[in-house]
């Protein structure tokens, strides 16, 4: 695992104003961050963080005003789109919601076959993979025949990951693949996230606003905030001794089963709420708590 599988440097991401006077939207900042083959990385941020832009942008969806985006040592962040749709097999991605990524009028088999069938598999063959692919997710045979409203959404969630396994790609970009589901479903699908990367070897960017569950897959995690990677490293350590007051303030907002233990938490993070307000006053930022810190060394 030491040759890098993905290696983001300097990567700048801008959208246009909405005046024509305006300045650019720069939704990351020079953002740097790499892959190892067979790895987890966690990107972990709030809510216009700049994490899905980051996940877009390795997948060719977002636009690359700066920077470098290296898979295998070939920059592919500015491919021409014909180049960037040859790599499909290599770079797949599992989307945040299960219903809305499956057409809901094809049956399962039918949307596990379209990949194969899109790079001229044989038909028999393709047959075969299918099936692989539902005993790979722990989904019957018998749901060849279903529609996708037939399944809950943890089953719907499987056959996304069973179609994003298809091509038998490198790398799989898991945009919040379990904040649709319950916390019983979501340990299910994490742990089958692991088991598949166990046996086939895929890598994942494995992207979520939520330390607990990047702690479960991730050997390695980056915080993102406001397009700024704060804190990077170990998941273990980065997940449960955090450095950066951001990453603290994540680490404090997640819920623990004691009482005694939650309200600690509740009164830490309020004291780090209340020393950022007050250095957003000294500076003149005026920007409350929730607006920008200080970036770690």
């Amino acid at each position: 695992m030491s040759e890098n599988l993905i290696e983001v440097r300097d990567l700048v991401v801008e959208y246009p104003g909405k005046g024509r006077r305006s300045a650019p939207l720069r939704v990351l900042k020079e953002v740097s961050l790499d892959i190892r083959p067979g790895e987890c990385v966690g990107l972990v941020g709030e809510s216009g963080s700049g994490k899905t832009t980051l996940g877009r942008a390795i997948l060719g969806l977002a636009p690359v005003t700066g920077g470098q985006i290296r898979y295998r040592g070939q920059d592919i962040a500015h491919m021409h789109r014909s180049q960037r749709r040859a790599m499909g097999s290599e770079i797949q991605v599992v989307f945040q919601d299960p219903y809305t990524s499956l057409n809901p009028s094809m049956t399962i088999g039918d949307i596990l076959a379209e990949p194969l069938t899109a790079r001229r598999v044989p038909k028999a063959q393709a047959r075969e993979r299918v099936k692989e692919l539902l005993d790979q997710v722990r989904l019957p045979s018998d749901a060849l025949t279903r529609l996708p409203r037939e399944f809950s959404g943890g089953q719907r969630q499987r056959v996304a990951i069973a179609r994003a396994l298809a091509l038998e790609p490198s790398l799989i970009i898991c945009d919040e693949p379990v904040s649709a589901l319950d916390l019983s479903t979501q340990q299910r699908v994490l742990d089958l996230f692991v088991e598949i990367q166990e046996r086939t070897g895929v890598a994942y960017l494995f992207i979520t606003h939520d330390l607990a569950v990047v702690r479960n897959v991730s050997h390695r995690v980056a915080v993102l905030y406001r397009g700024d990677i704060v804190e990077w490293g170990d998941a273990a350590q980065v997940t449960s001794t955090p450095e950066h007051p951001y990453t603290q303030r994540l680490w404090m907002a997640a819920p623990v089963p004691d009482p005694d233990a939650q309200e600690v938490r509740r009164a830490q993070r309020l004291r780090l709420l209340a020393q950022q307000a007050e250095l957003d006053e000294q500076a003149g930022a005026g920007a409350g708590a929730d607006e920008a810190l200080p970036r770690s060394a």
